[in-house]
């Protein structure tokens, strides 16, 4: 239930705060004093779109902040499925900045308005008088029908068939259509293929080759210039290594005779060591060098087949081309394979749709059952809210599959005695509306864990004894759900166990909408301006007392 609402910086709100009782709040006042904003301010809540106009102070941010007892309603899986904190006490925020960005959080995370509608769709329920249009829709009648038949896990047994369905139908209708131009394509796709395996392509075969032609073409300078450095080295009557072997020998002499020399010595050795190894590596890379007309001969053949595939496929190098094989590859074994993988979907889809239509059976037949249960039930409350002729015919047919089932749900509705039920939208009134959907309404709330219900002005269009009755019905709904009654009407104001009054303080330099909570005497007050006008009369006082007292008795004999 809701423990306690925070809005600041709303409409015409500064700020506002408010701690409901556990069972039925009765909130009153005149028309345009900020009732609507509150329920604005909630609907934030529970994920409607911001707007920066609604901001009371456009220099300040504005925060609706609503914090909900959760024990004992349990919907912790939402929590886990969402990655949230779950605990008996949930927070939820909203906040709007000066620059119009809006932010939810719940439990002090941050989350999407998906995400903050899934939340808070399991912890208030408000009925605004938007719901008599949907009333009329054929996909809300089913929403009703569904949460009378508790058939929630039945419904998401179908919806994942469903999407499993979709997906396999998907998939193989995708493999027909392509179907036809992979077989166009494949005399075309295997030729391509076929040259590149070919060519047997080697990753880093191109630098190499290249490297080694480079070597070929330029075999005869290359050796004579590895003779002339060798002999600079080692084989000419003045070579670097002799001058060298002189050096070590003076430096042998004088190396005892101070640290300092003796290190010259080593180093000079160490040249002479690596100038000898430099001299015979020059030398075998000499003997290495070929001059292999032939050889070069081929290695020009394949790096121009390279080159080549490369200009004819747009690559950029050998591993561009074995790519493009990969993938011809795959092409042509789809093609080959094409009847197969068109069987294997087909059966997929075949099996997807038989499973498809056992949920979908079972999620029919659950919500068949209960159709002359709701008809009963509505009639029957119908008729002690002073509608006796009242009738109600749910209609279902069936059809294709969709998100929602392959059921199509229809409430056809008479107010009047010999009059057939037509479509809610043809037959009923604005009271007629109120009364159905506060039967309607009735009946949910005891197949619902729902903590929050929250009613603005429901009693359109009623009066007198009928409104009498529906207080009662609000009152009884609250024993198990926090309700909370936006009214006009003293009969539903007097049933409440708490009482606030929304109105508008003039006082300073701008108006501002608050809300108070009334003391007996106050309700006293409050009631009997309600029944009798603005200057109540001391019979209006002394009815809004017995209103109040009667309440009171009953709730003491509950």
């Amino acid at each position: 239930m809701l423990s306690h609402l925070l809005i600041k910086n709303y409409a015409l709100i500064d700020q506002l705060e408010l701690t409901p009782d556990r069972e039925l709040n009765i909130i009153t006042g005149e028309t345009g004093a900020g009732k609507s904003i509150m329920l604005g301010a909630i609907g934030l809540l529970l994920g409607n779109r911001a707007d920066t106009r609604a901001l009371y102070d456009p220099e300040k941010k504005c925060i609706i902040e609503g914090i909900f007892s959760v024990s004992g309603y349990q919907i912790e899986r939402i929590f886990d499925e969402e990655e949230l904190d779950f605990s008996d006490t949930c927070i939820v925020r909203r906040e709007i900045s000066v620059s119009g960005k809006s932010r939810a959080f719940v439990n002090d995370t941050p989350v999407n308005l998906e995400t903050l509608r899934r939340v808070t769709s399991q912890l208030m329920d408000i009925h605004s008088q938007h719901d008599s249009v949907l009333l009329g829709s054929n996909e809300y009648q089913l929403e009703i029908v569904d949460t009378y038949a508790q058939d929630d896990e039945l419904l998401q047994h179908y919806r994942i068939d469903y999407l499993a369905y979709r997906s396999a139908k998907s998939v193989y209708e995708q493999l027909q259509s392509e179907a036809s131009a992979m077989r166009k394509e494949f005399d075309y796709n295997n030729f391509l293929y076929e040259e590149l395996v070919k060519a047997q392509l080697q990753p880093d075969e191109q630098e190499s080759l290249e490297q080694e032609l480079n070597i070929l073409e330029n075999a005869e300078e290359i050796k004579e210039r590895l003779q002339l450095a060798y002999e600079y080295l080692d084989n000419s009557e003045q070579s670097v290594i002799d001058f060298l072997k002189g050096t070590v020998s003076n430096l042998t002499y004088i190396s005892k005779l101070s640290d300092q020399y003796e290190q010259l010595l080593q180093r000079a050795q160490s040249s002479l060591i690596e100038l000898r190894d430099l001299a015979d590596e020059i030398s075998t890379e000499q003997d290495r060098v070929e001059i292999d007309d032939t050889r070069a001969d081929t290695i020009r053949e394949r790096l121009n087949l390279i080159y080549q595939l490369q200009n004819k496929h747009q690559a950029k190098n050998v591993q561009a081309l074995i790519a493009l094989r990969d993938e011809l590859e795959q092409k042509v074994s789809k093609v080959l394979n094409l009847d197969d993988a068109l069987t294997e979907a087909k059966m997929n889809t075949e099996a997807a749709r038989a499973k498809l239509q056992g949920s979908a059976q079972a999620l029919s037949d659950a919500r068949q059952m209960v159709l002359k249960p709701i008809e009963s039930e509505i009639k029957s409350l119908l008729n002690e809210l002073g509608m006796p002729n009242a009738s109600l015919l749910i209609q279902a047919e069936i059809g294709k599959p969709t998100p929602a089932g392959i059921d199509t749900i229809s409430f056809l509705f008479s107010a009047n005695k010999g009059i057939k039920p037509q479509q809610l939208k043809s037959v009923a009134s604005g009271g007629e509306f109120s009364r159905l959907m506060m039967a309607i309404k009735y009946i949910l709330a005891s197949k619902r864990s729902l903590p929050t219900i929250i009613f603005d002005e429901i009693d359109t269009g009623v009066s007198g004894e009928i409104a009498i009755k529906m207080g009662n019905m609000m009152r009884d709904m609250a024993h198990s759900h926090q309700i909370i009654a936006i009214t006009h009407l003293h009969q539903i104001a007097g049933q409440g166990n708490a009482h606030y009054f929304v109105f508008k303080d003039h006082s300073s330099s701008k108006t501002v909408s608050r809300i108070k909570k009334l003391t007996f005497d106050e309700r006293v007050a409050e009631i009997a301006q309600m029944i009798g006008g603005k200057n109540p009369s001391a019979s209006a006082l002394k009815n809004a007392r017995e209103i109040l007292k009667q309440r009171a008795t009953a709730t003491a004999n509950r």
